[in-house]
């Protein structure tokens, strides 16, 4: 394999992993939906399926993330386009999507506490509620 073939045979899936194509699975059928004589006789539509179990690729750290956020396998199917190579392309670009997603790790969320003034605008707003729903009732029954 020579350095044209590299950036071919990688899923690029962030700036710091890329997985070998070869731990990707790709499935071709025929694609539902409209495209008259066309769609009966070409297998356009693929399916990318990526084993996270499988994988090499993933650190035991990633593996167990993926495996947390988005289960054992992964799957992107793709058939938008009429051409089979557009729809692997898309199929690919979708499952290195899903793979970023669930590799991705949430900010630390740091507790605070309202301010003092978002706390005066809300009650001031729930006093304004009061004073509005005062006004639909009838008044008082007067006694003679």
């Amino acid at each position: 394999m020579d350095a044209a073939d590299g950036p071919r045979r990688l899923l690029r899936i962030d700036d710091a992993l890329s997985i070998p194509l070869a731990e990707v699975t790709l499935r071709v059928s025929r694609s539902s939906g409209p495209g008259g004589q066309h769609a009966n006789v070409t297998s356009s539509r693929v399916e990318a399926i990526f084993d996270v179990l499988a994988a090499e690729s993933l650190s035991s750290a990633q593996r167990e993330r993926v495996l947390a956020r988005a289960g054992a396998r992964i799957v992107a199917v793709a058939q938008d386009e009429r051409s089979q190579a557009r729809n692997r392309e898309l199929a690919l670009e979708r499952l290195a999507g899903r793979l970023a997603q669930a590799l991705k790790v949430p900010r630390h969320r740091r507790a605070t506490r309202p301010s003092a003034a978002s706390r005066a605008r809300r009650l001031k707003s729930k006093r304004a509620t009061g004073a509005r729903k005062s006004q639909r009732r009838p008044p008082p029954a007067e006694e003679e």
